[in-house]
């Protein structure tokens, strides 16, 4: 099982995630965090191997949790998964420790490709 933890601030998406997320063959949702503080903890906790993680939250944002869980745990992999248009995105990103981006408006399918493949496993993105 392919163990994902899902981290926004906003609640429709974590709960559309979750549901999403659940039905898929393989993937074990560990757990949902609201802001970048959970997301250290529950990473601690949980040891998840991919973790689903939005930009901009409050409390700490996407990109500093995600340096601070690769300072504690650097196998796991981390999908920065944000609407950002902002040019400096590019740029934060390329020094971000995180795996992989994708924008919010991604296929639901791709976006499953997306952590099957940052978790090294088959896609399976037939069972939504």
């Amino acid at each position: 099982m392919l163990r994902v933890l899902v981290v926004d601030d906003h609640e429709l998406t974590r709960v559309s995630l979750k549901h999403a997320l659940q039905r898929q063959a393989g993937i074990e949702l560990v757990g949902l965090a609201s802001n970048g503080r959970e997301a250290v903890e529950m990473a601690d906790r949980h040891l998840p191997d991919v973790i689903v993680i939005d930009l901009q939250m409050p409390v700490m944002d996407g990109l500093s949790a995600s340096t601070q869980i690769k300072v504690d745990h650097p196998n796991i992999k981390i999908l920065a998964y944000s609407s950002l248009e902002d040019p400096q995105t590019e740029v934060m990103l390329q020094t971000a420790k995180v795996d992989a981006f994708c924008k919010k408006d991604i296929a639901f399918q791709e976006l499953v490709k997306v952590i099957n493949r940052l978790g090294q496993r088959p896609e399976e993105a037939d069972a939504y």
